[in-house]
């Protein structure tokens, strides 16, 4: 079944015993914030809820029900974007990178329902009425207080739009970007962005302001879950996300063009906020703000978004999310970012078997790897190639293993990497960008990195002792052992 909407996805979790409903009124202010966090702390990360009475930090109930923790589990996220198993979606890329042109006309008209497939993906544009602009509110009346923003951590700055799709467009290519960023509400039609200086819209921002041009922004609020996670996803900046969405959930993103700005948003969207920037404006300031790296990013200046906007359903669900000391919802979108892209990082690194990057690593600060390792120092070229690899630029230490090892227990990672470093041999040092939520590198957006060479040493690589085997049972020891676990008497947990 298709999900065109959040309400859809809502009414699957609910469907599958994955939503709690909330009825009882919570603050936007903390209360809200620390129940999600206890959720999404808890084993396997908690349940999806929805916020039936939100409250406003004037006391009054919002309108808008809030969902929190939607995509926080492993089960959430294969129901998000409609397959059993995560690594279904790469198996599928995997499909599409190996497709050739073939020689016979037999193969040729073999590959037409794989051509035919891809083609249906792009978004189009939507028939009859906009689900989206069923009410529309402008100029004193369209009022982003209205809305339950979250007030997450005593030392934020203010409220903040935490699960904001930001649609741009480049001024030169026409290209679309559709990013989650953070957005801190300055006033009644004043929003600042943070846009990291390595992301898309921060670019889009700066030619914008080259040209002297005001910025048409949208912010949506609430759309299918494949264009939410696609928000997320680290795709190069002339893929369109609502194109990979419709990849993702095998059907297009059907666009609605905004009532005040020349740009498209999903018609089956919740909430869309409109507005523009001004070049010519001063920066305004942002933060602090409580990340997920679980320290506060400090407050900094960032464009300053006019609303001119707000569009929503008659009964829109208004989506957010927490972030803080892990693991929070977001470890389940970037896993599901691990697995889906591990097709397209092996097209420039093929040696790569595998990689994970653990929760506490918050995505960009540790990444295990396991390489078929075919020559020595192979190790080294993988560090350095995927240090060129898009935003695993940022990665701050890379672990690299051999095939056998599960990247994806990081204790047995840990346990094989610890037994075969000698850390002077095996630790290399590099410069170059960092996260911009990095507080501990030498200067905003620079520092360095490390790798470390895990995998067995070769006599090539300077290793002219005895490399041991791992200690394992004989397997016919283990199956006897299995057959008689039975009448042992002895109960495992």
């Amino acid at each position: 079944m298709t999900l065109d909407s959040l309400r859809d996805f809502v009414a699957a979790l609910d469907e599958a015993g994955e939503l709690v409903r909330v009825r009882e009124p919570v603050s936007t202010v903390f209360e809200l914030a620390e129940i999600a966090d206890r959720c999404m702390k808890s084993p396997g990360g908690g349940p999806a809820i929805l916020f039936e009475r939100p409250v406003l930090p004037n006391g009054a109930v919002s309108r808008f029900p809030l969902g929190i923790n939607l995509f926080g589990s492993l089960r959430r996220m294969n129901v998000a974007l409609g397959v059993d198993s995560l690594d279904d979606i790469g198996s599928r890329i995997t499909d599409l990178l190996r497709t050739g042109v073939p020689d016979s006309l037999t193969g040729k008209l073999a590959m037409l329902p794989k051509v035919l497939e891809v083609a249906s993906y792009p978004p189009r544009a939507a028939d009859g009425p906009i689900p989206c602009q069923q009410v529309v509110l402008q100029e004193h009346g369209a009022d982003v207080g209205t809305l339950p923003h979250l007030r997450c951590w005593p030392g934020d700055g203010g409220p903040y739009v935490t699960f904001g799709m930001v649609v741009t467009r480049d001024p030169a290519t026409a290209v679309r970007n559709v990013g989650l960023y953070r957005i801190m509400v300055q006033g009644p039609r004043e929003l600042a962005m943070h846009w990291q200086r390595h992301k898309v819209g921060a670019d889009h921002w700066r030619r914008m302001a080259e040209r002297g041009e005001r910025m048409p922004v949208a912010i949506v609020l609430g759309a299918d879950p494949a264009s939410m996670y696609a928000a997320s996803a680290p795709l190069p900046p002339t893929v369109d996300e609502f194109l990979f969405a419709g990849f993702l959930r095998r059907a297009p993103v059907k666009l609605a063009r905004c009532v005040t700005i020349d740009l498209e948003v999903p018609a089956d969207a919740e909430i869309v906020v409109e507005g523009y920037i001004d070049p010519a404006e001063p920066l305004v300031m942002e933060g602090p703000f409580g990340d997920h790296t679980g320290f506060y990013s400090l407050a900094d200046r960032y464009p300053l978004v006019h609303v001119t906007a707000i569009t929503h359903r008659r009964d829109a669900i208004y989506p957010a999310t927490i972030v803080g000391r892990p693991p929070m919802e977001d470890y389940y979108l970037g896993h599901a970012t691990e697995r889906i892209f591990l097709p397209l990082l092996r097209l420039t690194i093929p040696e790569i078997v595998d990689y994970h990057m653990p929760a506490y690593g918050i995505f960009h600060n540790l990444v295990f790897v396991s390489i078929d390792k075919n020559y020595p120092g192979q190790a080294w070229k993988v560090m350095h190639g995927m240090w060129g690899q898009g935003l695993m630029s940022l990665a701050k230490v890379l672990v690299v293993l051999d095939k056998w090892v599960n990247v994806r227990d990081p204790d047995e990672a840990w346990w094989v990497a610890l037994n075969n470093i000698d850390p002077e041999r095996d630790v290399r040092f590099s410069l170059g960008p960092m996260d911009v939520l990095d507080h501990s590198s030498r200067a905003f957006t620079f520092g360095s990195k490390m790798g470390i060479d895990a995998t067995k040493k070769w006599p090539e690589e300077g290793f002219t002792r005895e490399w041991p085997g791992v200690i394992e049972m004989d397997p016919a020891v283990k199956n006897k052992v299995d057959a008689m676990w039975s009448k042992l008497g002895i109960a495992l947990q």
